[in-house]
C-alpha cells in the first residue's frame, strides 16, 4: 500500500501591513488548518519604521519581492479597498495567485475584466470573505439548511458602529471613510460581509432597495449608513449598517414558518414551538478571534490553487452585482436588478433604472 503524497505548500507575500494584517491574517498563518499549507514568506509594506513579524522578511517594494526573497506562489493583499482591482491585476500579471480582501470588485464590468485577467494568467483570485467561517454563523446556517425553523421567510441583520474603524490610521479621518481610498462608506466596508453571506443562503435576490447618507459623520465623504432590502419571490432580506450608532453591536434574526434564529450580543437563539435554546458564542464578537476564522479561509485558498478554481472568482462577481445594485438603487431612488438573480416582480421591473455598463472601472463614490 502506498502512503498519499503530501499536499503541497504553497510560499506567500503579505502585502500593506496595516491592522487587518497584524492582528488577523499574519497569526492565521501560523494556526491549523492554514499552517500546513501556507507559508508566510515576506511583508510588502513601504511606509518607514515598519516593524515586521517575527521570522518574516520585509520588503519595501512590491517589484523586489520575487528577487529579495525568492520564488512566490501567492500574495495576500491587505492594502486599502481602492488600491485592490489595481494590485490584483498587477499581481495576476507577475504570475501570482491572489488573495484579496474584500471587496476585490464593486461592478459586474470590473469583475468580468478581472475573471478574464486571472484566465490569461492561469491563476486563481479568492476574495477574503471570512465571516462565512464565524463559528456563530455557520451554525445558523446549518440549522437552516437543514430546515430547523422551516422555509424563512424573513433576515434581518443589523450593524452597529459609532464610526468607521481607524486601523492604525492617525489621520482625522480614517482611510475607510475617504472616497479616495475606500470607492465608498459602510456598505463596501461592512455590507460586503453580510451581502455574501445572504448570497449563500438564498442566491442573487430579483431586486436591490436602497438608501445610503450620512447621518452623523459630516467629515466624512462617503456614507456612513445605509440601508438595504434584498427582495427574492415569498422572502425578504433586510441589512441596516451604520458608523453613526452609540456603540459596537450586531443583531441577526431569521424567521421561519416553525421558529426563529437570532443571535444578539454573542448569544445565538433558536426558539421553535414557545421554546428557547441559548449558546453562547460571544468569544466569536472578539477580534481576535478572526485569526481562526481566516486560518479556515486560507485552508480553502489552498484547496483552490491545488485544483485551479474559478468559483471564488463567481464569488466576487455575485456579491459586485449586489453592491453596484445597491449604490444604483439608491442613487435613482428605486429599484434595481441584480443580474443572475431570479425574475422581478411586476412592481420592482416597473420602477428600476439601469446604468450602463460600459465603463471598465467605477470611481470613488461621493455620498
Amino acid at each position: 500500500m502506498y502512503a498519499s503524497p503530501e499536499p503541497r505548500r504553497y510560499r506567500g507575500a503579505i502585502i500593506g501591513l496595516g491592522n487587518v494584517a497584524r492582528q488577523s491574517h499574519v497569526p492565521a498563518y501560523r494556526l491549523e488548518p492554514a499552517a500546513s499549507r501556507l507559508t508566510l514568506a515576506a511583508v510588502c509594506e513601504p511606509a518607514p519604521h515598519t516593524v515586521p513579524p517575527v521570522d518574516v522578511a520585509l520588503v519595501r517594494n512590491l517589484f523586489d519581492l520575487s528577487e529579495l526573497v525568492g520564488p512566490l506562489d501567492f500574495v495576500d493583499i491587505c492594502t486599502p479597498t481602492g488600491t485592490h482591482l489595481d494590485l490584483t491585476l498587477a499581481c495576476l500579471e507577475r504570475g501570482w495567485h491572489v488573495l484579496c480582501e474584500k471587496p476585490v470588485a464593486t461592478t459586474r464590468a470590473e469583475a468580468d475584466y478581472l475573471r478574464r485577467a486571472a484566465a490569461r494568467a492561469g491563476r486563481v483570485v479568492m476574495p477574503c470573505h471570512q465571516y462565512r467561517y464565524n463559528p456563530a454563523w455557520r451554525q445558523m446556517r446549518a440549522w437552516l439548511d437543514a430546515g430547523t425553523i422551516g422555509r424563512w421567510h424573513l433576515a434581518e441583520l443589523d450593524v452597529y458602529r459609532a464610526h468607521a474603524d481607524r486601523g492604525n490610521d492617525k489621520r482625522p479621518v480614517p482611510w475607510r471613510a475617504r472616497a479616495a481610498a475606500a470607492r465608498g462608506g459602510v456598505l463596501l466596508d461592512h455590507g460586503t460581509h453580510l451581502v455574501y453571506e445572504l448570497l449563500d443562503l438564498a442566491g442573487a435576490p430579483a431586486a436591490v432597495r436602497a438608501w445610503t447618507g450620512r447621518l452623523r459623520h459630516r467629515d466624512y465623504d462617503v456614507e456612513d449608513s445605509a440601508h438595504l432590502l434584498l427582495e427574492y419571490p415569498e422572502r425578504l432580506a433586510r441589512i441596516f449598517l451604520t458608523w453613526g450608532g452609540p456603540r459596537r453591536e450586531a443583531k441577526v434574526r431569521f424567521v421561519g414558518e416553525l421558529g426563529t434564529i437570532e443571535w444578539v450580543g454573542g448569544i445565538l437563539m433558536l426558539e421553535r414551538g414557545g421554546i428557547t435554546e441559548c449558546f453562547d458564542y460571544s468569544a466569536e464578537l472578539d477580534k481576535t478571534a478572526y485569526a481562526r476564522w481566516y486560518a479556515d479561509l486560507f485552508s480553502d485558498f489552498a484547496a483552490a490553487l491545488d485544483g485551479g478554481t474559478t468559483a471564488p472568482l463567481d464569488d466576487i462577481t455575485a456579491v459586485a452585482d449586489v453592491l453596484d445594485a445597491a449604490y444604483r438603487s439608491a442613487a435613482s431612488g428605486g429599484v434595481a436588478t441584480a443580474p443572475g438573480g431570479p425574475p422581478a416582480t411586476p412592481a420592482s421591473a416597473q420602477s428600476g433604472k439601469r446604468r450602463s455598463r460600459k465603463e471598465p472601472v467605477r470611481k470613488a463614490r461621493v455620498r
